[in-house]
């Protein structure tokens, strides 16, 4: 049976992007066999300090490391026209088959916003990242495109440098319509920790969508990232949380707020109780085998784990030694 894919997430909000390809080579020799990288113009807060460009990263990465990649997540339809996502992700996949893929998702305002132009309601988000899947898979066929739609226009446009075969397109969904909606149009599902029960009904709705599409859900991914905190104690591990990921403990929806400065004042109110069931806080390392076996048991393919904290080093070489080789794939049915 093949070991599961314990993916490492590189969070752009949180350190220089040549930290990140540090830690990234370091998790490939630890037993990472993936990679997550946010797609961030601003930090949550602006205590966290940083928010490269993840596509000149993912480049790079791609030359330091031979893991499989991709973005968790970007957004169509506002910084990026879903025309120049579909070359960028076509290009990294020409560069390095079999290894690219384009996490997508409807968009912060955090982020976005920064063009200028009207931040939708989310069910006008969902409708513009639907539409622009249809744009960027046109696009992968190679064939001259045109497109008119209420989202987006294309004029006679071609991919000129293709890969062999198009880069999977996983789209993160949180709520059952797009998460049946992801079922139906993309590639494979990525979404966070939540309750079984959400989970449950998240899965269905994915799987009934990929039926009426006659796709298989079983051969498609499900991916979930997890926040984590490990730290030497649990006292650290808690301040840690607090102090370098209080945007973990906004327990509301953060769609529609523009600033850092914003998040900074609310992260004032957020205490650790507020993390409970959103960022495990631990420094038992077998507390953390459970949570990702436990999400693997729900029949997740790939677990991208995040650590809240600046302590990289010790995260990825504690989970190497202890947390992933404790993990088995669950069998299927």
């Amino acid at each position: 049976m093949a070991a599961p894919i314990i993916g490492y997430a590189a969070m752009f909000e949180q350190f220089a992007p040549n930290d990140l390809l540090r830690y990234s080579r370091l998790a490939e020799d630890h037993g990472f066999r993936a990679l997550m990288a946010s797609d961030h113009f601003h930090p949550w807060t602006p205590q966290q300090g940083h928010a490269a460009f993840v596509w000149a990263w993912l480049g790079a990465v791609g030359q330091v490391t031979s893991l499989k990649f991709g973005t968790g997540v970007t957004a169509p339809g506002y910084r990026y026209h879903p025309a120049i996502l579909a070359q960028a992700a076509a290009t990294l996949e020409a560069m390095y088959p079999g290894r690219f893929y384009l996490g997508i998702g409807a968009g912060e305002a955090l982020n976005e916003h920064i063009v200028g132009g009207y931040w939708p309601e989310a069910g006008a988000r969902s409708e513009k990242l639907f539409d622009a899947i249809q744009v960027i898979r046109k696009l992968f066929t190679g064939k001259v495109v045109k497109h008119k739609s209420e989202h987006f226009t294309l004029e006679s446009a071609r991919l000129y440098t293709m890969p062999q075969n198009p880069p999977p397109i996983y789209v993160a969904s949180s709520g059952p319509i797009n998460s049946e909606r992801t079922g139906k149009h993309a590639d494979g599902i990525i979404t966070v920790g939540a309750s079984d029960e959400k989970i449950h009904t998240l899965m269905e709705r994915f799987e009934k969508g990929a039926r009426e599409a006659g796709k298989d859900p079983a051969a498609m991914p499900r991916i979930i990232q997890l926040h984590v905190s490990y730290a030497p104690t649990r006292e650290e591990a808690v301040a840690q949380a607090v102090k370098e990921w209080p945007n973990g403990g906004m327990p509301f929806p953060k769609g529609d707020i523009r600033n850092p400065e914003d998040f900074g004042e609310m992260a004032k109110f957020v205490r650790p109780e507020n993390f409970t069931n959103r960022v495990l806080m631990s420094a038992d390392l077998a507390e953390h085998a459970a949570q990702i076996q436990h999400y693997l048991d729900l029949g997740f393919t790939e677990v991208y784990v995040h650590n809240v904290g600046r302590n990289q080093e010790a995260f990825i070489e504690a989970y190497g030694r202890e947390v992933i080789p404790a993990l088995k794939s669950p069998a299927r049915a």
